[in-house]
């Protein structure tokens, strides 16, 4: 399960993630430029609770986009982040 693995692995929680996702300034790519399959959408947006900036994937499916895996930004995607709202 997702939720499991993201607390597991990066200690991310379903709210921090919904959060992130949610953020109406988060940056959406789509597809994940990182993604293999090209199936995927990375957003980066920020968590109020968690004080953070975080990467979230995403797979879209026929209910919408479910999330699969979420961790801390690192210092590149807290930049794309960070500028991105200096865009607006």
């Amino acid at each position: 399960m997702a939720a499991t693995h993201m607390w597991e692995a990066h200690h991310v929680t379903i709210e921090e993630a919904d959060e992130a996702i949610s953020d109406i300034d988060a940056v959406w790519f789509e597809p994940d430029p990182a993604s293999r399959s090209g199936l995927s959408t990375r957003v980066v947006g920020y968590s109020h609770t968690r004080r953070e900036v975080l990467c979230m994937i995403l797979l879209r499916g026929d209910a919408g986009y479910e999330g699969v895996n979420g961790w801390p930004a690192n210092a590149t995607y807290r930049r794309i982040y960070r500028e991105a709202q200096q865009d607006e």
